[in-house]
């Protein structure tokens, strides 16, 4: 029944979302129909699998805290879409605005895509594991790309706050081997959902420590440079993992 419905509804996020991408060539008015219509379908969406987690029921956390985190992505994906609708309004065909917006609605449907691959592998017990590991490295391909990118972020941090954040790296990457030896669904969930938020963190605090003030640029590429290296490197190890 949850499955159902969270596959009506994210076909319904898809349609939007070609709206969304289509009314940057059109007037404001269809533009605002467009996020508004999509706003209101992210939040049924939201809701649907809420309660498609809900109905898993608490003996199965890691699993539920899967299928929260796919929502996640769509909603995140969808801000960044009607943030890029927003710069690309009006703006000719060969515009660079133009080029993200097309980035943007990729993402958005990878993510929705992503979705409804764990929507179905959460109905099989047997697939959990692999289909947990799949979207969390999806995910940090997907934030290692923004880390990447030439925005600035909005505050800095310590070197402190950096180092401190790699302790996160040690303990998932822990979990990951131990994970690969076991091979149990319930490790490899527990895995995907640990290093999800270790990667998150570590590149969110080397960003911001390496636009710290007192960072020189040499510093803050040599900073850029192997944040970028050790998350290749972690995701090369969740290939392992999920090879095996």
């Amino acid at each position: 029944c949850y499955r159902e419905n969270i596959l009506k509804t994210a076909k319904a996020l898809v349609e939007d979302t070609k709206l969304l991408v289509s009314g940057a060539a059109s007037s404001q008015d269809k533009l605002a129909q467009a996020a508004q219509s999509s706003a209101n379908t992210i939040t049924q969406l939201a809701e649907v699998v809420k309660l498609g987690a809900a109905s898993l029921g608490s003996d199965d956390p890691e699993t539920q805290v899967v299928l929260i985190n796919a929502i996640k992505d769509v909603a995140k994906a969808l801000s960044d879409l009607i943030g890029a609708t927003k710069g690309a309004a009006s703006k000719p065909a060969d515009d660079p605005s133009m080029y993200q917006l097309k980035g943007a609605a990729k993402v958005m449907v990878t993510n929705v895509t992503s979705l409804l691959k764990t929507v179905k592998a959460v109905e099989d017990e047997a697939t959990r594991g692999t289909r947990a590991l799949e979207a969390t490295i999806e995910y940090i391909k997907q934030e290692l790309t923004v880390f990447q990118s030439s925005e600035v972020p909005e505050k800095t941090s310590s070197p402190e706050e950096s180092i401190r954040m790699t302790k996160g790296i040690t303990m998932a990457t822990a979990k990951a081997v131990a994970a690969g030896n076991s091979c149990r669904q319930e490790d490899v969930i527990a895995t995907a959902n640990l290093s999800r938020k270790a990667v998150a963190d570590m590149l969110t605090a080397c960003k911001q420590a390496s636009y710290h003030p007192d960072v020189s640029k040499e510093v803050r590429g040599r900073a850029l440079h192997f944040g970028t290296e050790c998350t290749l490197g972690y995701l090369e190890l969740l290939e392992h993992v999920l090879l095996v």
